[in-house]
This record gives C-alpha cells, structure tokens and sequence, in this order.
C-alpha cells in the first residue's frame, strides 16, 4: 500500500499516476473533499497522518510549506507515530533544507527512512508524468522508490545526504521566478515600444534566451488571464522567502532574487496570491 498525503494542485495529479498505474492507495488531506476523486477510483481515506503511515510501506507528502510537513509529521496523530520501522516518508514538498534534515533525524528515530524529493515542474508535467525529481538522503532507499518516481516523473537525480533535495529545489525555483519576472519585463517593454505581442513573444521564443518554461505560460501572457493557476504568487513567494532565509543562514547575498521576491510579495499584497505567478507581468505592464 502506499499513502499519498496532501491532495491539492500537485498532489492530486501525481497520487492520480500512481493510482492509474495500478498501485494501492490510502490518503489523508486537510480538507477531504479534495480526495473524493481518487477515493471514488477506489482509494483508501484516512482521518489522520498516523493512519496514512499504518497502513503503508511506502509515504509520499506534497505540501504547501515547512510548518504543514511539521504539522503532519510530529503529534499524536502525526505520521511519524504511524510509520513502521523499514518503511520510507518521501516528502516532495517545497522546504528549506534544515527542515528536511530535522524530519529525516526525526525519521530515524523511529526507524524510517526518510528522503526530501521536491519536483521541478508544475501542473501539466505532474498530469503527463513528465516530473524532474530532486532526491537527498539515502541512495538504497532512493532506489527502493525509484519505480514509484518513474510513474509520476520523467527523471530522477540524486543530490547527497539529507537536504540536498530541497536545496536544489530552492536553486531552480530562485530562478525559476526571475525568469518569468524577466520575461514579462521584456514584453511589457517591447508592447511599450509599440510591438504587437503575440510577434514579439514569437521572437523572443525563436532566440536563445527564453527557457522552455515560458513558452508553457504563452497563453496566459497573449490572454492576460492569470486567475487559473498552474503555480501560484503565493507558492513562489515562500520560495523565493526561503531560499532569502537560507541564504542568510549561509552568509550568501541574493542582491537580484530578493528584489523579484518583493514584486511577487506585492502581487500577493495586492490580493493576488491566488493568481499564477505569471501575474508580475500585469503588474510590470506600463
């Protein structure tokens, strides 16, 4: 059996490939309805964490932040008091690398194994399971899971010891959100010049500058239409906070990324957190 906990945007499409591929599933989400889809292909529901880690070898957790993975780790309904000795938590929530580390100590404490997998890739990767997975902690254990990765990802890289996972996912979402606050720079200025802007994305796309990525949010840029999020303010927000966090910790000056972070802050400051995080462009539009 496996256990899939935390059924929201990301999570419900990759316990979804884990489910049309066959395999067991018992799941746990904050609010309940978000899991009738799966329950009613034939999932298991749990009221708590504790009877996710009861009932399966193998855990994967995708949450919104740190304080929701401590949240449902630790207490008496938490996982960590259900979970077997031998099994393994995989964690591919977005974290800071000390919390990673904490959890997977916590981990062994009782006998689990833990490793932190965050993903690169939003929506509709997580739908084609076309997922890059990020993997710190025990290699062995990585390839106990790694069937399990495959179904949900389209590669997998290991990072070393505990935390190197979420580390990396913190280096890709750094420059994950400058690039899309770059590019929507660049054709808010090009529109501002009096260039038509399906043309202009067209050549910015035909030169060497654009990351894959960008030509995902083409729609929402030529639509303006930004409400339906593929990743959110929000999500991108704590990210960028967290590595700004990290970076201080290390004595490390993020000078670019800390002033991106407080233009999505103020896209969320503006009730917007909801929005997809290709949103800066309205904000940058003249």
């Amino acid at each position: 059996m496996i256990g899939f906990i935390g059924i929201g945007i990301m999570g419900s499409r990759m316990a979804a490939r884990l489910q049309n591929a066959g395999k067991a599933l018992v799941v746990y989400n904050r609010t309940k309805a978000k899991a009738d889809t799966l329950v009613a292909h034939g999932a298991k529901w749990a009221d708590t964490p504790r009877e996710v880690g009861a009932q399966a070898d193998v855990v994967f957790s995708m949450l919104a932040n740190p304080q929701a993975v401590e949240a449902v780790a630790f207490g008496n309904d938490g996982l960590l008091n259900g979970l077997k000795p031998g099994s393994i938590w995989v964690d591919s929530s977005t974290i800071n690398p000390a919390t990673s580390v904490k959890l997977a100590q916590a981990a062994a404490e009782k006998g689990v194994h833990f490793l932190d997998a965050p993903v690169a890739g939003s929506t509709g990767p997580a739908e084609k399971g076309e997922l890059v997975f990020f993997v710190g902690g025990e290699e062995k254990e990585l390839e106990k899971v790694r069937p399990l990765l495959d179904i949900m990802g389209k590669a997998v890289q290991y990072k070393g010891k505990s935390g190197s996972g979420t580390a990396m996912k913190l280096v890709n979402n750094l420059m994950l959100g400058q690039a899309i606050a770059a590019f929507s720079e660049a054709v808010a200025f090009g529109e501002s010049l009096g260039l038509d802007k399906k043309g202009l994305i067209e050549s910015l796309f035909a030169g060497p500058t654009c990351a894959p990525v960008l030509q995902f949010k083409e729609p929402k840029f030529l639509k303006e239409d930004f409400d339906q999020a593929d990743f959110k303010v929000s999500s991108i927000y704590k990210d960028m906070e967290l590595a700004s966090e990290e970076a201080y910790a290390h004595n490390f000056a993020l000078p670019l990324s800390n002033f991106v972070k407080a233009l999505y802050g103020l896209i969320k400051q503006q009730g917007k957190g909801e929005y997809d995080f290709a949103a800066i462009y309205s904000l940058l539009k003249k």
